[in-house]
């Protein structure tokens, strides 16, 4: 086995790798003031993005639910990999070889994690799929994908494939590439039986199914044949790396769309999202095989930023009953969004891929275009089951569509909607069904999803600021067990907060001589205090690099106020400039030291009157002298800042 990696190498990667683009590659950020950027946690659903990244201090950390670290705790944690494997990820990104303890080139093929091995084995699976279309036995997968309007050009961008006839063409490939058969067992790629295991995909066209990183996951595949007993569309059944629930096809491809344009397309299958983006609806997705759920709608919600400030979905479904059944599904999910949620449904029933082929990109533009909002769907679509011709009909269309109006949760909205439902049902009052409406919420028949119950412990959200700019919530209630919460009604605390935000992310202010005066600062505060002793212990050396500088502080401090430590290395500091900032990092350095010299004053005043001046005038004197001191000290101060 491979030693461990060697510490200055870990240190150089952590150095080297900027956390923003890697933490970009999951979650949409967006400037939050000079250096900083903000987020939707990945690790919480969050309506209000609380998610801070600091690169100049190679940290992050949300102030909702607590999470926090360095890019190799983010990569641990988003790919579920140990320390080892992050590491090792992130020096392959930026192309630095590490050494290890037992002077090796870190570990084999057969030592790796068995995610990485996962991933390498799906990464050549998928090339050679990719080979393999253009080989003469995928004949028939060109015809398929020509016939629905795809060129080579848009096989390649979509990395189609095609998986030999035959029951071990994939097996030997993948057995030659080092790989054994307990781990292929482990991909999903492969089926087994008396003889051992054989290629789950034959003769079949092959989509790769990438996570939003772009490392394939898993594939889908649509039967050719006639004589293959298979159902139409086989997908990678549930693995490590493959989960349904939290796959949308197209992901890696759509995602810096869907960020920028605040719109997501929901569609049905591969060929659906290959037409749209090929139409120039490059914000389109499907779900493999499953219905648009809950681990979907965070995936959604990140892109999106989905923070009340707008954004759309639109579902596109077919115009059948299972896509007018699919469409209800979603209306279940719906109010998990603040983003406007939309269906597009084509009254001639055909799909975004048919439609483009009968009638060009001009009619999947308008198709999207046409998008109807999902709540008028829902109701709609109820009251299509009945006929509102006879009075019977609209009493069972009114007793049926109640629930459904009394779902949405925003009143005005569900208050609209009656009315609506008023005139669709010809109704004469329309209190009448504001009346029925209010009752079934109070009744709790509306048919929505039961309401968030509270966050679980250590996951609260953090207080809004309080005491002016610059003066950060403190730590989340039970992060710091062993310290008090600091009042932030307190201006002490808020200052020494600030300057401890300062001196955590503009390090280098402390260079010279600034260092022994802030080194020499004594806080009021506990915690702040805690976090100024891990300061002095790890010494001036490092404050030239403030990546090293917030880590070795972290090692530092108590255990339990790492937290507070992470939330100021990260919180905005309140300026638009670089000159800005370093002025108001200079103030608050200045405005802590004025403090101290104010507490110090204190003290030899409270001396100065117990004295006698009488029997001892040399300690008054001095004391006097030490006095007059100070106070051009602090003068000095002020004429700096």
């Amino acid at each position: 086995m491979a030693g461990l990696i060697k510490r200055e190498d870990i240190d150089e990667v952590r150095q080297r790798t900027d956390i923003k683009e890697v933490v970009d590659g999951y979650v949409t950020l967006k400037g939050a003031g000079l250096g900083t950027f903000k987020g939707l946690c990945p690790f919480h659903d969050e309506r209000s993005p609380s998610f801070t990244v600091r690169p100049q201090v190679g940290r992050y950390h949300c102030f909702g639910c607590g999470e926090d670290g360095d890019v190799i705790a983010f990569v641990q944690k988003q790919d579920h990999s140990s320390f080892q494997e992050a590491v090792e990820k992130l020096a392959a990104r930026i192309g630095y070889e590490l050494r290890y303890e037992d002077g090796g080139t870190g570990p084999n093929r057969e030592e790796v994690g068995r995610r990485q091995r996962l991933l390498d084995a799906h990464k050549i699976a998928d090339e050679f799929f990719r080979a393999q279309l253009l080989t003469p036995g995928a004949a028939e997968a060109r015809t398929f994908l020509h016939g629905r309007g795809f060129d080579r050009a848009a096989a390649e961008h979509f990395g189609c494939g095609y998986a030999p006839q035959g029951w071990d063409a994939l097996l030997k490939h993948l057995r030659g590439r080092g790989f054994t058969d307990a781990e292929l067992k482990l991909t999903g790629m492969f089926s087994e039986g008396n003889r051992g295991i054989y290629d789950r995909f034959r003769g079949r066209l092959i989509w790769p199914i990438r996570d939003i990183a772009g490392d394939t996951i898993g594939f889908g595949a649509r039967r050719l044949y006639e004589d293959d007993q298979g159902p139409k569309y086989l997908n990678t059944p549930e693995t490590a790396l493959y989960k349904k629930s939290q796959v949308l096809y197209g992901i890696d491809l759509g995602k810096r769309s869907i960020a920028k344009d605040r719109q997501l397309v929901v569609v049905e299958g591969y060929t659906d999202v290959m037409a749209c983006h090929l139409a120039g609806i490059t914000t389109a997705v499907a779900t493999c095989g499953t219905a648009f759920g809950t681990e979907h709608i965070k995936i959604a919600r990140r892109l999106l930023s989905d923070d009340g400030s707008g954004g759309e979905v639109i579902f596109c479904f077919d115009g059948d009953a299972a896509g007018q059944k699919a469409a209800l599904r979603a209306f279940e999910e719906d109010q998990r969004f603040t983003a406007q949620t939309y269906v597009a449904v084509e009254p001639s029933g055909a799909d975004p891929c048919d439609l483009r082929q009968s009638k060009g990109d001009e009619a999947v533009h308008a198709l999207v275009q046409s998008r109807r909002p999902l709540f008028e769907f829902a109701i709609r679509a109820t009251l299509k089951q009945f006929n509102l011709d006879t009075v019977e009909g609209r009493v069972q269309g009114l007793k049926a569509s109640v629930p459904v109006v009394a779902a949405i949760r925003d009143t005005s909205t569900r208050t609209g909607y009656c009315q609506a439902l008023t005139g669709w049902l010809g109704m004469p009052d329309p209190n009448e069904v504001l009346r029925l409406v209010n009752a079934a919420v109070k009744r709790g028949d509306a048919g929505r999803p039961p309401a968030p119950g509270p966050q679980p412990q250590g996951q609260q959200a953090v207080p809004a600021p309080a005491g002016g700019p610059g003066v950060a919530a403190g730590p989340p209630s039970g992060a710091v067990p062993s310290y008090h919460r600091p009042d932030p009604r307190d201006p002490v605390a808020s200052m020494e907060r600030q300057a401890l935000e300062v001196a955590l992310q503009m390090p280098s202010l402390l260079e010279g001589g600034v260092w022994d005066r802030f080194a020499a600062a004594r806080f009021a505060t506990p915690a702040f205090q805690a976090v100024h002793d891990a300061m002095r212990a790890t010494g001036p050396g490092l404050v030239v690099d403030p990546v090293r500088w917030v880590e070795h502080v972290m090692h530092e401090v108590p255990e339990p106020l790492r937290p507070l430590v992470s939330e100021l290395a990260v919180v905005p500091l309140p300026a638009s400039t670089e000159e800005a900032v370093q002025k108001y990092c200079r103030d608050i350095l200045s405005r802590l030291f004025e403090l101290q010299i104010t507490r110090v004053k204190a003290d030899k005043m409270g001396q100065l009157q117990r004295l006698d001046p009488a029997s001892d005038p040399e300690t008054y004197q001095r004391l006097n002298r030490e006095l007059l001191m100070l106070e051009m000290e602090r003068r000095a101060l002020r004429a700096e800042a």
